[in-house]
């Protein structure tokens, strides 16, 4: 099959830069999109191009965009058709949101179409989300050198220890999980106003004196790199168009809050259900989070695993069930403030609403474990391979573990946690109330597995 769509990345200097293959491959397009700034730049067709050494003519006629994709591909011609190409392209402006980008992309299918995007569309572009939508024999990608390519090499920053984000159309709270000493973050920003946010996250997390640089227009003329102290910089001037680049500097009284599990106990706005520090950690490491992967945290409270596990490793997404309106507020604070707003929030009655949701590769059960309903249900929608946790400190949610550990195996243990306290004028460890834990991995064939 050949692909109708060819999504080209493009520098600063707009299409005028781009060699004459994909200039021939631009031509002969029945559509062209982009932003407004790269389609001003389209040349009008030229058809002496399709005369040079890189494209025999005969391919190009009523097929010529199919010709000239092949020959990009290094694929053998066609015959070419009698018929000619009809001259008059159409250009269509990108219109956002992100949704109806994709929608004017989808009417288009089978149409000869080529996308311009900025730099590298694979990285965090529109390349990237197409291949959500698109099977890959439909189009094929040219990249650019990226933002994040040409920031770093004007840095002279080691691209392999960077950080690399977008908050493109995206909440500044991202840049969170990444907020650790001495770390490089390159972001991708939305306007001017960008800058301004991202100071003042920096400073209230204590990163007032992280190195700052705006990276504006690069790889055009107009390119222009300015570095201060966030707590210092003047955001007057800055335009639309730059990579914000962030050397992480903490204040002496900057909270350490790593991605690793185990977030101190304070970190979260929280009425009393909270599971602590150390259970948490222990959790996450029996849900074991990995890129890509769905948890399911039914009856969330503050939400602490579910974001913990979000936290934890790149695009892990969670769903965090919970039914009262005052902890729904809990959790949304709490995800913004660690840095995962676009955590899902279900506040309808479980298992009820469990039917539209992605089913997950993990599910944490941190209250109402004795509701045998509520734990069929959640065992059902749990994929083959995937991991379940509950926690239980009640008599009747250890009797529901004991009973399930029976049917269907896995790990059972008490977790008991003693902190120092005072008993008089004498120091003593007070112990919490203990845990039980159960953990279990859903068979890939079949539902029981074997003690």
């Amino acid at each position: 099959m050949t692909a109708w769509l060819h999504i080209v990345g493009v520098g600063e200097r707009g299409p005028s830069e781009l060699p004459p293959a994909f200039k021939l491959l631009l031509g002969y397009a029945e559509v062209v999109m982009g932003p407004a700034r790269f389609l001003a730049g389209v040349e009008p067709v030229n058809r002496a191009g399709a005369s040079g050494d890189l494209f025999n003519p005969e391919f190009v006629s009523k097929r010529s965009f199919e010709a000239v994709a092949r020959a990009l591909s290094g694929e053998p011609a066609e015959p070419a058709s009698s018929a000619s190409y009809a001259d008059g392209r159409t250009l269509i402006e990108w219109e956002p949101p992100l949704e109806s980008m994709i929608d004017q992309v989808m009417r288009l299918r089978g149409t000869p179409t080529v996308i311009l995007a900025s730099g590298d569309p694979m990285w965090f572009g529109i390349g990237a989300t197409l291949t959500r939508y698109l099977v890959a024999s439909e189009y094929v990608v040219h990249a650019h050198p990226s933002a994040f390519q040409l920031a770093a090499a004007r840095l002279h920053w080691p691209l392999q220890a960077v950080t690399t984000l977008s908050l493109h159309g995206r909440p500044v709270e991202l840049l969170h999980p990444h907020l650790q000493p001495g770390n490089r973050i390159l972001a991708l920003t939305s306007d001017h106003t960008t800058v301004d946010l991202a100071i003042e996250l920096l400073t209230d997390r204590g990163y007032g004196r992280s190195h700052l640089t705006t990276l504006e227009n690069l790889g055009a003329a107009e390119e222009r790199i300015t570095t201060e102290e966030a707590d210092a910089f003047d955001t007057h001037g800055v335009g639309d168009f730059y990579v914000l680049a962030i050397e992480c500097v903490p204040d002496f009284t900057a909270p350490l809050l790593p991605v690793v599990p185990g977030l101190p106990d304070e970190s979260y706005v929280n009425d009393g259900q909270l599971t602590k520090r150390e259970v948490r950690a222990t959790t996450l490491a029996k849900l074991a989070p990995f890129p890509g992967a769905v948890l399911w945290d039914v009856g969330a409270g503050s939400g602490s695993v579910a974001i913990e596990w979000m936290r934890s490793v790149r695009e892990a997404m969670a769903v965090a069930f919970e039914r009262d309106g005052e902890r729904m507020q809990m959790i949304a604070v709490n995800a913004a403030a660690l840095g995962v707003p676009h955590i899902e929030i279900e506040g309808e009655q479980a298992p009820a609403s469990f039917a539209r949701r992605t089913p997950p590769d993990a599910v944490f059960m941190g209250g109402d474990v004795g509701n045998d309903d509520l734990f069929d249900a959640c065992w059902s929608a749990l994929k083959p391979g995937g991991r379940l946790v509950a926690n239980a400190v009640t008599l009747d949610g250890e009797h529901a573990l004991y009973s399930r550990h029976l049917q269907l195996g896995g790990e059972l243990v008490r977790i008991e946690v003693s902190t120092l306290d005072r008993v008089g004028g004498h120091r003593a460890f007070k112990p919490r109330m203990a845990v039980t834990q159960w953990s279990v991995t859903k068979a890939l064939h079949g539902l029981v597995v074997s003690p």
